[in-house]
């Protein structure tokens, strides 16, 4: 993943009322980036906010040239606003996370083994059984998350422990062809992106990763739940069914070894 003076990495962060949360964890996206030296840009999309996150993002847009805000003028779901994030970003890899920092940024180099070993996605987990890694998650979330988990897999994503996880990164030639192709505004569209991308044959790795359940959560399990679903149903009632794939759940520390992608089968 050497870098020749182009953007190596784009992190594309979707905000809607993060006025509190999403400065700290800004700090830690920048830092981290800058620390490695590469050349990087963090995006964030504020979708419509209410409060004070264009505010706060501006105050460091002002000291972080690297970070830059595009402001929608109306909510319309986190993932129009991914969609907006990634049809502006210019790195080779894309990376969009949660604004609540519940996965810190440094897991970024548990996803990158598998992109070296050839995956065109790599999809952080909260479900897969790990050591290595922790979850905090209160109860109920674990349970309606392994609920939707299940619903997804009956409807037709095969293969995929977490599906929601707020953390996913891409080749740039992976984001540019499926973000352009779905429709889905809300939080279901990471169903209707990985649904769409194992139909398209894209090798998918998934990995298990640290993260922390955060105060704030926009996600209202019971308000919705069933509203995801609705829409990736409409998602799936828009995509024949996916074509045979093989999805790699990549083990941090043996991404390379472990990995089901042949290691020397690396574009597309």
């Amino acid at each position: 993943m050497e870098g020749n003076g182009s953007i190596v990495w784009s992190v594309i962060i979707p905000a809607y009322d993060e006025a509190e949360r999403l400065p700290a964890y800004l700090r830690e996206v920048v830092a981290f980036f800058e620390e490695r030296g590469k050349p990087y840009e963090v995006i964030v999309v504020d979708d419509g906010s209410r409060d004070a996150t264009r505010e706060r993002v501006r105050e460091l847009e002002a000291a972080h040239p690297r970070l830059r805000l595009i402001a929608l003028p109306q909510n319309r779901g986190k993932g129009h606003a991914v969609r907006v994030g990634m049809a502006n970003a210019r790195g080779a890899f894309r990376l969009f996370a949660d604004a609540d920092g519940a996965t810190p940024i440094v897991e970024l180099k548990r996803l990158e083994p598998a992109l070296e070993a050839g995956a065109d996605i790599v999809i952080g987990s909260r479900a897969l059984a790990d050591p290595a890694v922790s979850v905090q998650a209160r109860v109920h979330r674990v349970w309606a998350g392994r609920l939707f988990n299940w619903l997804v897999a009956r409807l037709g994503l095969q293969g995929i422990a977490d599906s929601q996880c707020g953390f996913k990164c891409f080749r740039a030639a992976a984001a540019e062809h499926l973000f352009r192709a779905i429709r889905t505004d809300g939080y279901g569209f990471d169903v209707e992106l990985l649904l769409l991308a194992q139909r398209r044959g894209y090798r998918i790795a998934e990995v298990a990763i640290n993260w922390a359940d955060q105060r704030g959560s926009k996600v209202r399990v019971l308000a919705d739940g069933p509203r995801m679903l609705w829409q990736i149903l409409a998602a799936r009632a828009a995509i024949t069914r996916p074509a045979p794939h093989k999805v790699a759940r990549v083990p941090a520390e043996e991404a390379r070894l472990r990995s089901r992608i042949p290691p020397g089968d690396k574009g597309r």
